[in-house]
């Protein structure tokens, strides 16, 4: 999973992130390219339009709706489905990446969560699921400070799975 969270694990208003921290954004691009993505409907159509689908990711998108449709995209109506076919593809690291709905889903599969940590109380309507830190261990932390280009301080954090 790789995902952005505030301090109050706000994930997203309106369907746009609450923040705009640039040096996240190329993280989540270097780390992701190359790779399968799952991400849900809402957060799909979330995207500009110049970024759909993802470039230099394989997207696979979950919806209930059988009738939905996205040029170069493919379409699931599980989680389940949609790691089958990521793991036939070869894929190694497949990536979650939102919305909310959608990392809830994935908690229990997930063996590893990249999260960016803003280090600020937002408001929101899409929230990061609570994850038992029993069950993760912290296993990186790089500090980012606040500056002219991101208005928040923040943390990348990755948590394995015990």
């Amino acid at each position: 999973m790789i995902a952005a969270m505030s301090t109050n694990r706000v994930i997203g208003i309106n369907n746009d992130l609450p923040w705009h921290l640039p040096d996240d954004f190329k993280f989540f691009q270097t780390k992701t390219k190359g790779h399968h993505v799952v991400m849900g409907r809402k957060n799909y159509e979330s995207l500009p339009l110049k970024f759909r689908p993802l470039p230099n990711r394989i997207n696979l998108i979950m919806t209930k709706n059988r009738d939905y449709q996205a040029e170069n995209t493919h379409i699931f109506h599980s989680l389940e489905n949609a790691i089958k076919y990521a793991d036939i593809q070869g894929e190694e690291e497949l990536f979650i990446i939102g919305g909310g709905e959608i990392y809830k889903l994935a908690l229990s599969y997930a063996d590893t969560i990249y999260l960016t940590e803003v280090n600020a109380y937002l408001n929101g309507h899409a929230y990061f699921p609570i994850f038992d830190k029993q069950a993760f261990k912290e296993t990186l932390r790089s500090h980012h400070t606040r500056d002219e280009r991101h208005h928040y301080s923040f943390d990348y954090v990755t948590y394995e799975r015990n």
